[in-house]
């Protein structure tokens, strides 16, 4: 049922907690002998042939430089059993700090990209930086898949979603509508 609903203005920053549904995904790098792992809220799929990710990851994060100097990450899918884990590495800073260690993680080598998949996370999507004309001026990475793998089950999985100010949401109830949809429309 449509209805009307009363607003009222909020402060622009706050838009995040609209439009940032997407799952948490833990990214994980490596440079010069070092992996690191962040949490990570903002990403959008911005093509699918090539498949291209965009991300922003803000210049003060350690993972910032070790992205842009190697040019490659792996985007990992935790589920929402990770949500304590997903928060201490969001939580968790510097280059001093081993996250594998510390959080009971399990580096993986990865197939096209030096950078370690987590094994304990559901998905793990390799990536290449694919454009670096938006990295400086607004930290945005535009990344090409280079290769993806998924846990076979379940076909949809518990993901946590963040909803800005230390709200989680976990994603829920699916509604199929195969015969509604049209290629292209969403």
């Amino acid at each position: 049922m449509k209805r009307p609903y009363k607003k009222t203005d909020l402060p622009v920053w706050q838009v995040r907690k609209f439009l940032e549904p997407g799952p948490i995904v833990l990214v994980s790098s490596h440079w010069q002998g070092k992996n690191n792992i962040m949490a990570m809220g903002w990403h959008t799929v911005l093509e699918f042939s090539p498949s291209l990710l965009g991300c922003m990851i803000t210049s003060a994060n350690h993972s910032f430089d070790m992205v842009r100097k190697s040019g490659e990450c792996v985007i990992n899918i935790p589920t929402a059993d990770m949500i304590d884990t997903i928060i201490a590495i969001g939580n968790s800073h510097g280059p001093r700090v081993n996250k594998f260690t510390r959080f009971g993680l399990t580096p993986e080598p990865a197939a096209t990209v030096k950078a370690p998949l987590i094994r304990e996370c559901y998905a793990n999507i390799e990536c290449r930086l694919a454009d670096r004309r938006l990295v400086d001026k607004y930290n945005f990475f535009i990344f090409e898949v280079l290769k993806a793998q998924a846990a076979t089950y379940p076909a949809y999985p518990k993901t946590v979603h963040y909803r800005g100010e230390g709200v989680f949401m976990v994603s829920g109830k699916n509604i199929a509508m195969p015969e509604k949809f049209r290629k292209g429309n969403l």
